[in-house]
């Protein structure tokens, strides 16, 4: 059983586009500032070197509004905890450096997050900011739903270090296939909401007479894997032989839209919910970016019940420091802090 005890924990993520600073005080949020990269939407995706940049203007400015807004110093802090694996080595180095070169300047202790860890950990920051382990939270095991735009996977939680993976992408991830549909679209990057919006109209408006196929895998070993690829290829085949007079129809492009999300949402539903099945687990969790989206939250309440689906509040399945700072501080009650050990293709 996890043990809340006096501690303050600052979370530094800066794995990709996002360079978020958080801190933890007795497990409860007690600042949060999140910088999201929104150069990277005149090229369409994110660019390593720009991102690494962009991290380097902000992280600095960004710890110290926090510690400010608390009225703390860094001698206050009793743990660093900062993303080390997976994501863009230049955008990575940012953090880690920083992190270290608050670590030895002042004494503080740190320890390295896998920042799929860290979006498992979001979970366990209830809504009003409340830690929430999964002994007196979260029944264990359960399964979780890692969907974002660098990540896919499907989990079974068991403890705090104890994750294990039953599925996962074997090409794009889903938030990767929602910006590259979204970019043939000629939506801004990150194209994700803007999907959503368009699939709503389409709902609304009863313009859903597309369908769009979803992978599946008939071997053991990849039952509850994921293939977006090819939902992109034949999205972008419809559009071309539609033409372009159909997608500059509203109706049409929400219904495009609609049909993209449906097939999204029921490749990530379906393994889901058959992981949950084939192990006897009645709870399914979902973390990550995607995880935002509100089709997917309903559809698995729909399939599942609403009681046994938990999602976090949609600003903590972003990238944010906070998620780091929970595992940072779960990693240190259970005796399970590392050294930051820069890894960029690393898993859970």
């Amino acid at each position: 059983m996890y043990i809340l005890c006096t501690m303050i924990t600052l979370g530094i993520e800066s794995s990709c586009d996002e360079t978020s600073v958080a801190l933890l005080r007795d497990g409860r949020v007690s600042a949060s500032l999140t910088h999201s990269q929104a150069e990277h939407a005149i090229y369409g995706g994110v660019v390593p070197e720009v991102a690494s940049r962009a991290h380097l203007e902000r992280i600095d400015g960004l710890t110290k509004a926090v510690m400010d807004s608390c009225g703390i110093c860094p001698k206050d802090i009793d743990l660093i905890a900062v993303t080390d694996s997976p994501g863009l080595a230049g955008a990575l180095l940012v953090g880690v450096s920083f992190a270290l070169g608050m670590h030895s300047a002042h004494g503080i202790p740190i320890t390295g997050v896998n920042h799929l860890e860290g979006h498992i950990c979001s979970l366990f920051i209830t809504p009003d900011n409340v830690l929430a382990p999964p002994e007196t939270g979260i029944q264990t095991p359960f399964i979780v739903l890692l969907a974002s735009g660098g990540h896919t996977a499907v989990y079974k939680y068991v403890s705090f270090g104890n994750c294990e993976l039953l599925g996962r992408t074997v090409d794009d991830a889903a938030g990767e296939a929602f910006d590259k549909v979204g970019k043939l679209l000629g939506f801004p990057y990150p194209a994700g909401r803007a999907i959503e919006t368009e699939a709503a109209k389409a709902a609304s408006g009863g313009r859903s007479n597309i369908a769009f196929p979803i992978a599946r895998f008939s071997s053991s070993d990849k039952r509850y894997c994921f293939s977006f690829s090819g939902l992109k290829t034949a999205v972008k085949k419809f559009l071309s032989e539609s033409g372009e007079d159909y997608i500059n129809d509203s109706g049409n492009r929400a219904a495009v839209c609609a049909a993209f999300q449906r097939a999204v949402v029921g490749s990530l539903a379906d393994n889901a919910a058959a992981a949950a099945a084939a192990h006897g687990i009645k709870t399914v969790a979902i973390a990550g970016g995607v995880a935002c989206n509100g089709f997917l939250r309903d559809e698995l309440r729909r399939r599942l019940g609403a009681e046994n689906v938990i999602c976090p509040p949609p600003h903590l399945c972003t990238d944010n420091g906070a998620m780091i700072a929970m595992a940072g501080q779960l990693a240190g009650q259970t005796g399970r802090l590392r050294f930051p050990v820069m890894d960029p293709g690393r898993g859970i």
